[in-house]
């Protein structure tokens, strides 16, 4: 029986939280320490299969009408009878990694491997973006872009996404606090923060688009020391905003305490992910162990630049 599969990896936002929203840039690349691997079959009825829901896809729960959506689409447009779909994802929902973006990118893939058609990045993009409207209303495409590609994503609001390769030799740690990101309110605080004390917040806006220009600047001439600097700077600016919490500062400065170039939050804050630099993959190793000793829900380790493949 044929068998479609698709992967494809999750993404992490390096630099450019919140001021993004404020015309500033952002950095993000895909991150392959966490992945969704999709296969699909032919079947009696159309069904879905994963962590979240096991049954028929007409009853799938509100929350993955993306996924739903998505996959009548294919079959709609491409004439396929029915088929049933596995979903197995290392990704964490809501921890601002990219999952939706990542399942949608894996499904199409899937979907064109097993009816054995090739298809464009246009293409893939196309259904990649039809589904992430449905889960997130306005996605800026950050999250689509870099889940189907291999470089990292420079991103000005109202401009084209341009790529650039990741050639910083260095190891990036990421780990999940165990609470879930809370995006809407941390960009309804930064927003009323621009009306109670809009010199603090600009402040901060105009320094997190000054270090994520630096950060660009330091990955392509392979200054690591400079890139962890730019973090750090950038992670005062993200706790000037209001955005950070706790049991993120606290990972971040443990991370710091025991070698890590820079650390940071990542995503939208309030919960969610931080991430920290090293030179080496034994730095990331021992910090990730010393970060999961506490409190750290899950940690993940990506070599960057020459490692990345490693």
């Amino acid at each position: 029986m044929s068998i479609g599969t698709g992967i494809a990896t999750g993404k992490i936002i390096l630099m450019g939280e919140h001021s993004v929203v404020y015309g500033e840039p952002a950095i993000a690349f895909p991150f392959a320490g966490a992945k969704v691997q999709v296969e699909i079959t032919a079947n009696e009825t159309n069904t879905l299969i994963s962590s979240y829901y096991h049954g028929l896809l007409e009853e799938v729960p509100s929350h993955l009408k993306n996924v739903k959506d998505l996959l009548h689409r294919l079959q709609q447009d491409f004439h396929t009878g029915p088929f049933a779909t596995s979903i197995v994802s290392t990704i964490p929902s809501e921890r601002g990694m990219g999952s939706s973006a990542a399942v949608a990118v894996a499904l199409t893939r899937a979907f064109f491997d097993w009816i054995k058609k090739d298809f464009t990045k246009e293409e893939l993009m196309t259904y990649v973006n039809f589904s992430e409207k449905i889960a997130h209303g306005n996605p800026s495409g950050i999250d689509a872009a870099a889940a189907s590609g291999t470089d990292a994503i420079y991103f000005i609001k109202g401009h084209p996404i341009t790529s650039f390769p990741l050639t910083i030799d260095g190891y990036l740690l990421v780990a999940d606090t165990g609470i879930k990101g809370q995006t809407r309110e941390a960009v309804k605080s930064v927003a009323h923060l621009f009306e109670t004390s809009k010199q603090l917040a600009s402040q901060a806006i105009q320094r997190l688009g000054i270090e994520t220009k630096r950060a660009k600047e330091a990955i392509i001439a392979n200054q690591l020391e400079v890139l962890g600097e730019s973090m750090n700077n950038a992670h005062q600016a993200l706790q000037q905003l209001g955005v950070s919490n706790q049991q993120l500062d606290q990972l971040v400065s443990l991370a710091l305490a025991h070698g890590a170039y820079g650390a940071k939050l990542t995503g939208g804050g309030r919960g969610g992910c931080m991430i920290a630099l090293t030179k080496t993959k034994e730095q990331a190793e021992n910090i990730s162990r010393i970060l999961l000793s506490d409190g750290a829900r899950a940690a993940w380790i990506q070599g960057l630049g020459v490692y990345e493949h490693v």
